[in-house]
């Protein structure tokens, strides 16, 4: 009788998973989460009140955004549901799960300054030969 290599999900893992290994060198979401970094966010840090809850922070949700336009996600529900499903989208929050108002929030609150965002990061990607504008 033939042997399959079948799936054991009662398996418990000694050691925590590295989001590191779950995707390509060369993945779109390490691209995003790079260049984020280097992006200049002191106007966007400076007008968090610092009332409420602990906020997310604006790279990731930047991140989120960003990387949503590029495949085709737009919708902060949608979004927040691919930080559960997507790996990518997981990497990208750190597998924090921020909230569709989270994510609509930050869209809104700061539109002007994700529309400069945007067009740094496709002039960068364009730059480094990642894409063609």
């Amino acid at each position: 009788m033939k042997k399959f290599i079948g799936a054991n999900r009662d398996q418990r893992q000694l050691l925590p998973y590295d989001l590191e290994d779950w995707l390509p060198e060369n993945h779109l979401a390490r691209f995003i989460v790079e260049i984020i970094s280097k992006l200049n966010f002191k106007y966007i840090y400076q007008s968090y009140k610092g009332v409420g809850s602990t906020p997310y922070d604006p790279r990731l949700l930047l991140g989120l955004l960003f990387y949503g336009y590029a495949t085709g996600v737009f919708s902060s529900r949608k979004i927040e549901r691919a930080t559960y499903d997507s790996v990518a989208f997981r990497y990208i929050s750190g597998n924090h799960h921020p909230d569709h108002d989270s994510i609509a929030n930050f869209r809104k609150s700061y539109l002007a300054e994700i529309r400069n965002f945007f067009k740094e990061i496709l002039l960068i990607g364009k730059e480094v030969g990642l894409l063609k504008l």
